[in-house]
C-alpha cells in the first residue's frame, strides 16, 4: 500500500508539467532525421537508426529506473533526467558528423527515458486523485506544445540563422530552467510501506494479463507516434513533391491536432470514461490513418495528417491512466513497464524505413494500420474488463 501524506497544489503541479515540455524535446526525433538524412544523404532504412538510437533505451533502462526510483524518488530521478537531457542537447556542438549526431541522441534517450518513468507518478502525487485523468491529458497537451513548436522553431532558425543546430541551444536553456524550478519546488510523494520494487517484482507483473496487454499497446501506440513524426515529411515530399523544409511542416501540423486533441481530452474526460474515450479515439484514427493513405490530394493529404493527430492525442495518456489507475500501489513499477514499451518507437519506423524502401512510402503507413488495429483490440478488452 501506498501512503500520500500531503495533498499538493497548483504551485507544486505548475514544475511538473513544465517537466513534460523537456519531455517533449524526444519529437525532435523528426525534425533531427531528416535534417540529419539530407545534410549526409542517408538512405532512409539508415535515417531511422537515429530513433532507433534514442528509444532503446526504454526498453534496456525502464525497468531498472522505476526500482531506482523507488529508492530515491520521482523529483529527485527527474531531476538526474532532465540534466542527462541537457548533456544531449549540447553535444552537437562539439562536432557535427553523423557519429557525433548518434551521440547526442543517445544522451536524449537516456534522458528521456528517466523524465518518462518519473512524470506520470510524479504528477499522480502533485494532483487531486479524482483529477488525475483529465491531468494526465493536460500534461500531454503541454508536451503537445513543445512537439508542435519543435519543427516551427527549426525551420525558423534554420531560415534567418542559416544553422538548424541552434535549436539544440533553446532546448538547452529549457532544460536548466526546468531543473532548477523543480529543485526549488517541495513535493509530498506518495511512500512506499511495503517491501521496495525489484526487477523480479516489476517483470512478474507482466503475468497479469491486463497489464500485459496495455503495456503492448504502449509499444505499439508510441511505434505510430514516432513513425509518424519521421516519416511525415518522406511521405509528402516523396508523394507531392515538397521541399524539405514545406513537408517537416506536416510535422506541426500533425503535433497542432495532437495539442488540440489534448486539451479537449482534459476537458472532455470529466465527464466520458476513460475506456470508452480509448475506443473512439482509436476508431477515429484508424479511419483517418486510410484517409491519408488514399490522398488524392495535398490538401486531403495534409488535413488526414490533422485528424490523425487528432484522434491519436490521447491514446497514449489514457492507455497510462487506465493501467495506474489499476494498481496505485504499484505505480512505479507499472510506470517502468509502460515506459520500456516506449521502445515502440525504436522498433515501428525501422520497419518503416524498411517497407518504404521496398514498397514505397505509402505501403509503409501499413504498418501503422496494423499498430492500431491491436491497440483496438486492447481497447475492446478494457471495455469488457
Amino acid at each position: 500500500m501506498i501512503m500520500l501524506e500531503k495533498k499538493n497544489g497548483l504551485r507544486v503541479s505548475l514544475p511538473v508539467f513544465m517537466s513534460y515540455i523537456v519531455m517533449g524535446f524526444v519529437d525532435l526525433v523528426g525534425v533531427i532525421t531528416n535534417y540529419v538524412k539530407s545534410d549526409f544523404g542517408l538512405p532512409d532504412n539508415e535515417a531511422q537508426l537515429i530513433p532507433m538510437f534514442i528509444f532503446v533505451w526504454f526498453f534496456l533502462l525502464s525497468v531498472p529506473i522505476g526500482i531506482w526510483q523507488d529508492k530515491i524518488g520521482k523529483k529527485n530521478m527527474m531531476n538526474i533526467g532532465m540534466g542527462i537531457t541537457a548533456i544531449g542537447m549540447i553535444i552537437p556542438f562539439i562536432n557535427y558528423s553523423f557519429p557525433v549526431i548518434l551521440g547526442a541522441v543517445v544522451f536524449l534517450g537516456i534522458g528521456n527515458t528517466i523524465v518518462q518513468v518519473a512524470a506520470n507518478p510524479l504528477l499522480q502525487d502533485a494532483t487531486p486523485k479524482d483529477k488525475f485523468s483529465s491531468y494526465m491529458s493536460l500534461a500531454q497537451f503541454t508536451k503537445a506544445i513543445c512537439s508542435l513548436l519543435g519543427p516551427i522553431i527549426t525551420a525558423a532558425i534554420a531560415i534567418y540563422f542559416g544553422d538548424w543546430k541552434l535549436v539544440f541551444l533553446v532546448y538547452f536553456a529549457t532544460s536548466v530552467i526546468a531543473i532548477l524550478w523543480l529543485y526549488f519546488t517541495k513535493i509530498e510523494e506518495r511512500k512506499p510501506i511495503d517491501k521496495p520494487a525489484t526487477f523480479t517484482s516489476c517483470l512478474s507483473l507482466l503475468k497479469n494479463k491486463f497489464i500485459l496487454i496495455m503495456v503492448f499497446a504502449i509499444f505499439m501506440v508510441v511505434g505510430i507516434d514516432v513513425g509518424l513524426n519521421t516519416n511525415i515529411p518522406n511521405y509528402l515530399s516523396s508523394i507531392f513533391d515538397l521541399s524539405l523544409e514545406q513537408a517537416s511542416l506536416g510535422i506541426s501540423i500533425y503535433f497542432t491536432a495532437v495539442m488540440i486533441g489534448r486539451f479537449s481530452g482534459a476537458v472532455l474526460l470529466n465527464w466520458i470514461s476513460a475506456k470508452k474515450f480509448l475506443f473512439w479515439s482509436i476508431i477515429f484514427s484508424l479511419i483517418s490513418i486510410m484517409a491519408m493513405i488514399f490522398a488524392p490530394t495535398l490538401l486531403i493529404a495534409r488535413i488526414s495528417i490533422f485528424m490523425v493527430g487528432l484522434g491519436a492525442a490521447n491514446i497514449f495518456p489514457l492507455i497510462f491512466t487506465i493501467s495506474l489507475q489499476k494498481m496505485p500501489e504499484r505505480s512505479n513499477e507499472i510506470s517502468g513497464l509502460m515506459v520500456m514499451a516506449i521502445s515502440g518507437g525504436a522498433i515501428l519506423p525501422p520497419i518503416m524505413g524498411v517497407a518504404s524502401e521496398n514498397w514505397g512510402v505509402v505501403a509503409s503507413l501499413y504498418v501503422i494500420v496494423i499498430a492500431f488495429v491491436y491497440i483496438l483490440g486492447s481497447s475492446i478488452y478494457t471495455l469488457k474488463k
